[in-house]
């Protein structure tokens, strides 16, 4: 039980550090006098130290345990988030933007391999509600950290007070995680090239990240565009999605005991790709909205399901098999949207939407092959 509440504790501080940082970046391009493009460029590199470090992350946790690497990451996380409140110049904004996602790379595999053996410890699914308390965190930090910024505190006391928070929830998790890296601290391969069913639920994992990054990147575009939404209010869509999903997330372990993985992952993609198909051909912009409700509904749980099944596999070890298919996943969320982007200009971003929802139907055709 105290290894699930730490489990469950992590993942929020880990939402809760990646959301806060959402309502600051407005703050450091004005401080900074930075212009779209020059943001744009520094804000890759949040991107590629998470893709760097993830691959390293289950050599790091086999050597070390996932306690060590966790608190490490947590508390990294929670350092770069005041550095980047106060950066003075481009270079040192780069610089923090990629040790913080550098750390918040490592935190994600790590406090996933934690939740994988937690689970398979435990015997019956779980994966979700952990996810879900991922999501809550992203609600409370996004939300939270722009309530303070209302009010007229400077940035840096507000990352001050992420700082504290996260400090606290990774003291009250620590007793809890696991001080090894695999079940039954056995002896592991430093590193194995990603194949077998790790690749293919990787793929998966792509499409699932993917669905993520782009409602989270167009969908306000596309109300403003296609339903004629005023900026102010087109992030309702993601609202809404954001909603669903943390409460799919939070009910996911229930439907996973009732009805099955695969039932569960076949139908989301089903209903994701419904509410894809939905936003594109609805002819009024609050039946659009419902469209982005139900993609949330309907991916809330591909994601936990396809992190329990490569918790199952025996192509690879967990710690490995979970950094590799992390890897694929943010890989869909840094290049998927911009892949949409380029479909957006030439063709159409409803075209855009259309693939993604193809891509859906093809993670619910392949749910039986991914969650057995």
């Amino acid at each position: 039980m105290r290894e699930q509440m730490a489990t469950r504790t992590s993942f929020l501080a880990g939402g809760l550090g990646l959301a806060s940082w959402a309502p600051l970046v407005p703050y450091a391009r004005d401080r900074l006098g930075l212009d779209d493009a020059d943001l744009g460029l520094v804000l890759l590199c949040l991107g590629l130290g998470s893709m760097l470090s993830m691959p390293l992350t289950g050599i790091l946790a086999g050597r070390f345990g996932c306690r060590a690497v966790i608190v490490a990451a947590a508390m990294v996380l929670a350092i770069t988030l005041c550095l980047l409140a106060i950066a003075p110049n481009p270079f040192l904004l780069a610089t923090s933007l990629f040790f913080f996602g550098a750390s918040l790379g490592t935190m994600d595999v790590a406090i996933n391999l934690q939740a994988v053996i937690v689970e398979r410890a435990a015997g019956r699914a779980m994966m979700s509600g952990f996810h879900g308390q991922f999501s809550l965190g992203t609600i409370v930090g996004a939300s939270g950290t722009s309530v303070l910024l209302h009010f007229g505190l400077p940035p840096f006391q507000v990352t001050l007070v992420v700082f504290i928070l996260i400090s606290l929830l990774v003291g009250i998790s620590a007793g809890g995680l696991l001080p090894y890296g695999n079940e039954g601290n056995k002896k592991e391969p430093m590193f194995v090239v990603p194949h077998g069913r790790v690749v293919f639920i990787g793929l998966l994992c792509f499409f699932g990240f993917m669905t993520e990054g782009t409602t989270l990147d167009w969908s306000a575009i596309f109300l403003i565009t296609t339903h004629g939404f005023e900026p102010s209010s087109a992030g309702i869509g993601y609202v809404l999605f954001s909603i669903a999903m943390t409460g799919g997330r939070l009910t996911g372990d229930r439907l996973v005991h009732a009805f099955g993985g695969v039932r569960v992952m076949a139908f989301g993609g089903v209903a994701a790709a419904a509410g894809f198909f939905v936003a594109i051909f609805a002819p009024w912009g609050w039946l659009a909205v419902s469209g982005f409700f139900l993609i949330g509904c309907g991916a809330a749980n591909l994601v936990p399901v396809l992190f329990s099944a490569v918790g199952r596999q025996t192509d690879m070890p967990p710690g490995l098999a979970i950094a590799a298919i992390s890897t694929f996943g943010y890989f869909g969320i840094l290049v998927g949207p911009a892949m949409l982007g380029f479909i957006a200009h030439w063709l159409s971003l409803g075209t855009g939407f259309g693939l993604v929802a193809i891509m859906l139907l093809v993670v619910a055709a392949n749910a039986r092959i991914a969650a057995r």
